[in-house]
């Protein structure tokens, strides 16, 4: 049995999404990190860093932190959601990687200083505003040439991004002026498993 630790977040939203795609078993731990949860000595034992989502393997001991390493993890375990062809696997990992590395840790910072800092900072705002607006760019890009972000199959990085764009839509990180990358959103939004996995263990009511 897959065990998830994880709450309403869009990382954790990642998750919870591949597995309702994936439909294998799993039990969900709501770690509510509002009341400190994530911080408690059970829960770091699991991740030292305090972050969630966390996945641990039942059946072979494996206990991954990083949603991008549990995304990999779930496509290699059940050969689904990665292209099996050599050259679209390795966009939708790279795709995967730019979402890791860029675009979620972007609009991470772009959250912080326009929504919860307590000292208003107009150029980090700014300077996070335009870093979102040109990943959101070359996203749009890609999406203009394909339908998902590794061609013609959806995939781990296409769920990876959306955990982000469907927070930004929520907290009125406008993006509709991407024509290509709304449109994507909008048919990864209407999907049954997704619209599951955004619901657990609760929806987002904001950032």
């Amino acid at each position: 049995m897959l065990q998830l630790y994880t709450d309403s977040s869009p990382n954790g939203f990642k998750i919870t999404i591949a597995l309702e795609e994936l439909g294998i078993p799993y039990t969900l731990h709501h770690i509510r990190i509002e009341e400190g949860e994530h911080r408690q000595p059970d829960f770091l034992a699991l991740n030292p860093h305090g972050r969630i989502p966390v996945l641990k393997d039942d059946s072979n001991g494996v206990v991954l932190f990083e949603s991008a390493a549990i995304l990999l993890y779930l496509a290699e375990k059940t050969g689904k959601l990665l292209p099996s062809d050599v050259q679209q696997r390795w966009e939708a990992i790279k795709w995967l990687q730019f979402h890791a590395s860029s675009v979620g840790p972007i609009i991470g910072q772009r959250v912080y200083f326009e929504l919860f800092d307590s000292t208003p900072n107009p150029v980090a705002i700014g300077r996070y505003q335009r870093m979102t607006d040109q990943v959101f760019s070359v996203l749009d890009q890609q999406l203009a040439q394909h339908p998902y972000l590794a061609g013609d199959d959806y995939s781990i990085a296409d769920i990876a991004h959306f955990g982000w764009s469907h927070i930004a839509r929520i907290i009125n990180f406008d993006f509709s002026h991407h024509t290509h990358l709304s449109a994507w959103h909008d048919r990864i939004a209407a999907r049954p498993a997704v619209q599951k996995g955004i619901t657990l263990p609760e929806p987002a009511t904001g950032a």
